[in-house]
């Protein structure tokens, strides 16, 4: 007699660290509810990350020897490991070669995600049934289909964003993009979606010109994304219902978030991070509460050296003492040291300039009284969650919409800049001085306390995250069901 297997899906994050973060405790999370997952990375995602882990035990000529769920496999989940290519050699830069780099997503990448499926399906045990794939994937449902597999497509920004996306044809067919001459008036007219100011749109959907390779991608990802059987996003239900029940109009769209790790405590058992962390706590240690500004623009965003430069002045005038994270390619692969000359020595004491570090450890030590920060998606939650006031300044692509809610919705973070493309040194000083007052600073927190409530609540006992991830798993178990009786 057959005995029921668990149900197994190969889950491909898109190759960002900001991607790769909530993919890791999304395959967590659904292995502890019984699912088998093998998660994919890209090999130069998986060489970065071995590297900057100090693992030098790479034998393997495919990169494969290290794997970075052995310890969680240890503790009984079935997370299996496996690297698939790109498309593009793994020591290739592909922050310093964007456009080669979207291309291979767009065009070269498939095929060999293809050939690793079509070997997982003939021999894996228990069988595939699922691929989970990043929404900005262009391939996901359409190989799923082609194997007889359910698709579950897996968004990490908010579901604002990803209606904003959705809805492009309605962009273009009112002018508000893609058209010599964008629509400056507010866009009121988005199933779930309050008006929204155009310059709050994505930095992509801002653009005239949508011929671009970039573009290219996040078309070819939407129109792929329709024949997905189900979506889970990185968002909490109760900051966003109205967008998320719209959505939930077109197919099963579920709020699994906030997709942390459980007592947001590094979870060192899993290497995500692409580049050597500093230790930053006996510095922290040394400070007041609250006096130390956390500033960082993640792990992707590229800044101009001119801006850097006046963010760099507004912090010299400043009395603040700050942690600014500022990875080897922030500006550019070719410029290694963009800071002006003789500013780290100006701030010696009071400043501490690294390339990385673990977020989660900074933003929970009690020294740190507010982040500066791109807005990435993950980086906001983190804040909510560690209560720390957010001072903003977007860089590209989805910032610009997260800046909105953090500055405009939910009244937990201020701007950077009045402009959102330009920053000088006056208003760096001017701003930075006014965020680090302890007035300010404790109405932010406290309206960050009320927000953080919703995070709390998701995650809690009965809460959004647990619920819709059961409806899920509920409702993807029945389908699988339906789908292996069609195929017997």
């Amino acid at each position: 007699m057959a005995t029921e297997q668990n149900p197994h899906a190969i889950l491909f994050p898109y190759p960002l660290q900001g991607h790769v973060i909530p993919a890791v405790n999304l395959a967590i999370n659904l292995a502890s509810r019984g699912f088998t997952i093998t998660f994919v990375n890209t090999k130069s995602i998986h060489h970065k990350t071995t590297q900057a882990n100090n693992n030098n035990n790479v034998h393997a000529a495919n990169g494969e020897a290290d794997d970075i769920f052995a310890a969680v496999r240890g503790s009984g989940l079935d997370i299996r490991y496996a690297t698939v290519s790109d498309g593009l050699p793994v020591e290739y830069d592909r922050s310093l070669n964007d456009e080669q780099f979207t291309g291979a997503m767009v065009y070269v990448m498939a095929a060999h995600v293809e050939e690793l499926v079509a070997k997982m399906v003939k021999c894996s045990v228990p069988p595939v049934s699922c691929l989970i794939v990043d929404t900005f994937f262009v391939w996901g449902s359409a190989i799923a289909k082609k194997y007889g597999l359910l698709c579950a497509s897996f968004w990490t920004e908010p579901a604002l964003v990803y209606t904003l996306y959705y809805h492009m044809d309605l962009l273009i067919k009112n002018g508000h993009f893609a058209s010599h001459d964008n629509r400056k008036d507010p866009i009121d007219y988005i199933p779930g979606v309050k008006t929204i100011e155009p310059k709050d749109l994505m930095s992509y959907l801002q653009e005239d010109d949508a011929t671009t390779l970039v573009h290219q991608l996040i078309f070819a990802a939407f129109n792929d994304v329709r024949g997905a059987d189900f979506v889970l996003c990185n968002t909490v239900h109760d900051l966003e219902p109205q967008v998320i029940e719209a959505l939930q109009c077109y197919k099963p769209f579920y709020a699994i978030g906030p997709i942390l790790p459980r007592g947001f405590t590094n979870n060192a058992t899993v290497a995500t991070s692409l580049w050597a962390e500093s230790d930053c706590t006996q510095w922290l240690n040394s400070k007041p509460h609250g006096s130390v500004l956390y500033a960082s623009f993640g792990s992707y965003a590229h800044i101009t050296k001119w801006a850097l430069w006046e963010i760099a002045n507004g912090l010299l005038l400043s009395d603040v003492s700050f942690i600014w994270v500022l990875r080897p390619d922030v500006v550019s692969s070719n410029d290694l040291d963009p800071l002006p000359v003789g500013f780290k020595e100006a701030v010696r004491g009071r400043g501490m300039i690294i390339h990385w570090c673990s977020q989660q450890q900074v933003l929970t030590h009690p020294a740190i009284g507010g982040f500066l920060t791109h807005c990435g998606w993950n980086s906001i939650l983190e804040s909510i969650w560690c209560e720390v006031p957010l001072l903003c300044f977007p860089l590209f692509t989805d910032q610009f919409t997260n800046r909105k809610l953090v500055v405009d919705d939910w009244k937990v973070g201020i701007n950077l800049s009045d402009n959102q493309r330009l920053v000088n040194k006056e208003e760096v000083l001017k701003n930075v001085n006014r965020f680090m007052e302890e007035n300010l600073r404790n109405q932010l927190k406290a309206t960050m306390g009320e927000i953080k409530k919703y995070l709390e609540n998701a995650l809690g006992p009965g809460g959004s995250c647990d619920k819709n991830m059961d409806c899920f798993v509920n409702n993807f178990n029945a389908k699988a069901k339906i789908s292996s009786a069609a195929i017997n």
